[in-house]
């Protein structure tokens, strides 16, 4: 172990109270200012449902949604889990933080170093992911879904609770499915994996991203699609900083 003084089961339980109190501080402090900025933070989040995005302009895209609220409380809860999703955002590298200020003691000196290079990447891999779900997945999967009718008689008009729930699951969860790198750096760095593991497993990992793809997303080819490619790049890239197992050396 490094230099520390050893510590108890309670004191590492207390220290793990502690760093889990602060972040939730943080994120919370984070939401607070979030309900008082509503509309910033919602052009940003509506941004996609609108035909002035970015992303329609740059492919030419025709593209008409509107969204409608049927539920008199839906508006004022979206705000507040909106609210609590941006503090959860912009709080990450500080949780990311507190996350290794508690694990950090229990390492060696060769291990601290190299899981703290993983954890410097994981905050860039995160923000990487949720700009893909925000930029790329997410138009993709409106534009599909909005475009497809099974009768010229009925006609799409989308609910702002279908919205979001997409919004969330396109940009918060792909940003942690981005973290696959840097968990895969920090068990590699601990001698638990090792890179002929993962080119072993490459045909298996491409199966179950494929599976993972269709469940995440809904159930088109194409925006199943669009999210696998640039996870399968991320397991691809994780073979590349993924070392030779060996035997570890504490010394």
């Amino acid at each position: 172990m490094s230099g520390t003084k050893e510590m108890s089961f309670w004191d590492h339980l207390d220290e793990l109270r502690w760093s889990i109190l602060r972040s939730l501080v943080v994120v919370v402090a984070l939401s607070a200012v979030f309900l008082c900025i509503r509309k910033p933070l919602f052009d940003v989040v509506l941004a996609p449902a609108s035909d002035d995005f970015v992303v329609y302009r740059l492919l030419g895209v025709d593209f008409v949604m509107k969204l409608i609220n049927v539920d008199i409380t839906a508006q004022f809860f979206v705000h507040l889990k909106v609210s609590v999703l941006a503090g959860l955002v912009i709080a990450f590298p500080y949780i990311v933080y507190e996350l290794w200020r508690f694990i950090s003691p229990a390492l060696y000196k060769r291990e601290k170093k190299a899981v703290g290079k993983a954890f410097s990447l994981s905050s860039f891999l995160f923000y990487l992911g949720v700009v893909t779900g925000y930029f790329v997945v997410l138009p993709v999967c409106l534009m599909f879904f909005m475009g497809y009718t099974v009768s010229d008689s009925v006609e799409n008009t989308i609910t702002l609770n279908s919205y979001m729930s997409m919004f969330m699951t396109m940009v918060f969860m792909i940003g942690l499915l981005f973290e696959f790198p840097s968990v895969v750096l920090v068990l590699s760095s601990l001698g638990i994996l090792g890179r002929d593991d993962l080119k072993r497993w490459r045909r298996h990992a491409f199966i179950a991203i494929l599976v993972l793809s269709a469940i995440i997303t809904p159930s088109d080819p194409v925006s199943m699609f669009v999210l696998a490619i640039p996870l399968y790049a991320l397991y691809e890239f994780s073979i590349l900083v993924c070392k030779k197992r060996k035997p570890v050396d504490n010394e």
